[in-house]
């Protein structure tokens, strides 16, 4: 299949110092460098080096989950990533929060204010909170079903976009002689009153330089494709086969398609955890180092997380026991992760011992040289199940140098990835229609 764009790439750095539960110990820095400008600045510029379209951070809110036993990605994404920001041009800024608990006035004005002050390079990674721990740390009770988070992420999200869009593009008319600042006529309060929302508008300020900031979301339930398909710009997730993720991103465009929209206008980028050494043996030992430094009951705990099976259900050396999966409606977690895990299981008739191996987490692990990487990637893009790939880095800074250094040298060679911005903006990086033409469909 011939592809008109390059791919997209982007960094994730989740929890802190790495995806994998104990990257900390086995990375070089100090155990509180995840707490320190230094440490992002340096992502920063290195993603920059390496042309990457955007930069992705996790935020886990609480660490309810994990207590003390690791650090977890929980400072403000918007703060960090405006710190990212003023030491790059060019790099993309992607930061999560959650449509559980916050409000959208307070998301419209933090990630426009980021898209302001970066010249057009900010993206908010819109989330529906599943952790219960969470809702312990905002006093409303337990977390709400998913039926309940989807409608407020629903409804949420409309109030966003009329928020980013209340000042037309010509609205600011700046005339010092006459003194008219703004076109009043031209900005435009929202009055927006719903089933779970009551905000009158507009934001305090005019229209950012992409019009408005990109939309990520990640949801692969029925109501988080259909959401993906009406709503985001960016589609996040996590598919572990080849057929998994052409038919999630076949699924996705069919959707947007059904909503009024251009099906190129939505990107689909499943995670990828790279494991890249000179050589296959190079990248297996970094492997085993990292998979070897975390306790199997980790390892366990993460799976038993994931599909929502008892510790106890967990049997090493036998198959994972999908007779005792819950039905999807009746799982509180991520239904996209455990459907990929459960997939890769079932379709390679895998042991609990081999999962944990082949898919020490969510998503898709690739071991070995830039060029075996490399085939992995082109693999799923030229068959169409995938825009690109979010690289889940597995150890920060080691696994992103090796990115930066290793592979993008050979995704460049193949013509797979653009060898420099081509444009200002973070939206017209990713080859998105301009925010007039993305408008929310009803």
């Amino acid at each position: 299949m011939k592809r008109d764009r390059k791919m997209v790439i982007n960094a994730a750095v989740m929890y802190g110092m790495g995806q994998l539960h104990d990257a900390w110990r086995v990375r070089q820095g100090d155990a509180d460098d995840y707490v320190k400008s230094a440490y992002y600045k340096r992502i920063a510029l290195t993603a920059e080096r390496g042309k990457l379209h955007g930069v992705f951070l996790a935020e886990q809110i609480t660490n309810a989950e994990t207590g003390a036993a690791r650090p977890t990605g929980a400072l403000d994404t918007a703060t960090v990533l405006a710190v990212m920001g003023a030491v790059t041009e060019r790099v993309g800024l992607v930061g999560t929060a959650s449509t559980t608990y916050n409000e959208p006035y307070e998301v419209a004005r933090r990630f426009a204010t980021l898209d302001h002050m970066t010249g057009g390079r900010a993206a908010w990674n819109m989330v529906t909170t599943a952790h219960a721990g969470t809702a312990a740390q905002f006093g409303a009770g337990p977390l709400p079903d998913a039926a309940r988070r989807y409608a407020r992420a629903e409804e949420f999200m409309d109030v966003v976009v009329a928020l980013w869009e209340s000042w037309e593009d010509d609205a600011l008319v700046g005339d010092k002689e006459t003194g008219v600042f703004a076109d009043a006529a031209k900005v435009h309060e929202i009055d927006h009153v719903g089933p779970l929302f009551g905000v009158k508008g507009p934001l305090p300020f005019p229209r950012t330089p992409q019009g408005r900031p990109v939309v990520f979301q990640a949801g692969s339930s029925e109501a988080g494709r259909n959401q993906a398909g009406r709503l985001a710009d960016v589609v996040f997730c996590a598919q572990h086969t080849l057929e998994g993720s052409l038919e999630f991103r076949t699924d996705i465009r069919r959707r947007a398609a059904a909503f009024g929209r251009d099906p190129d206008s939505v990107k689909v980028l499943p995670g990828m955890s790279t494991v890249i050494g000179d050589t296959e043996a190079t990248a297996r030992a970094k492997k085993k180092q990292l998979f070897d430094t975390v306790p199997i009951e980790v390892h366990l705990a993460g799976l038993s997380k994931w599909t929502g099976l008892p510790v106890e259900a967990l049997e090493l050396d036998r198959p994972l026991r999908t007779d005792l999966l819950v039905p999807d409606e009746e799982f509180a977690g991520g239904v996209g992760w455990r459907r990929s895990v459960v997939g890769l299981a079932v379709k390679d008739d895998l042991t609990v011992r081999e999962l944990l191996e082949r898919a020490p987490t969510a998503h898709h692990q690739v071991v070995g040289t830039p060029e075996q990487v490399a085939d992995a990637m082109e693999e799923r893009y030229v068959a169409g199940a995938a825009d690109g790939f979010n690289l889940m880095l597995p150890i920060v800074h080691e696994a992103l140098d090796d990115v930066v250094d290793l592979l993008v040298p050979e995704l460049q060679r193949r013509g797979l990835m653009h060898l420099d911005y081509e444009h200002e903006t973070l939206r017209s990086n990713l080859g998105l229609p301009t925010a007039s033409a993305t408008r929310v469909p009803a």
